[in-house]
């Protein structure tokens, strides 16, 4: 089984730090870091739920990817990310409640 390296942009570090720091989305933090040990093990695992978003594309045409780190929640948080910039890596683009 081949694991993904994950490379996360400036935009993604800085979603993830802040998620980590605020004592109040703790929960939110853990469902976020689960998320990203299913994309590194298997990003086409079914509790991902990874579809296709197709409103943008990555800063080289590539196709962007969401999955879901939470699911029937108020303004639940989504994982965006594209394969890539070189095999067997993934590029998350932004950690963000879904609008």
């Amino acid at each position: 089984m081949m694991l993904f390296r994950l490379l996360f942009t400036k935009q993604a570090a800085e979603d993830l730090r802040r998620l980590k720091e605020n004592k109040s989305l703790q929960k939110r933090y853990k469902a976020v870091c689960k998320t990203l040990g299913y994309l590194e093990a298997n990003p086409k695992h079914p509790s991902l739920q990874t579809h296709k978003y197709s409103a943008i594309q990555g800063l080289n045409g590539e196709e962007i990817l969401e999955a879901y780190a939470e699911n029937k929640t108020p303004a639940a948080y989504r994982i965006f990310w594209h394969y890539g910039i070189g095999k067997g890596i993934i590029t998350i683009i932004a950690i963000t409640p879904h609008p």
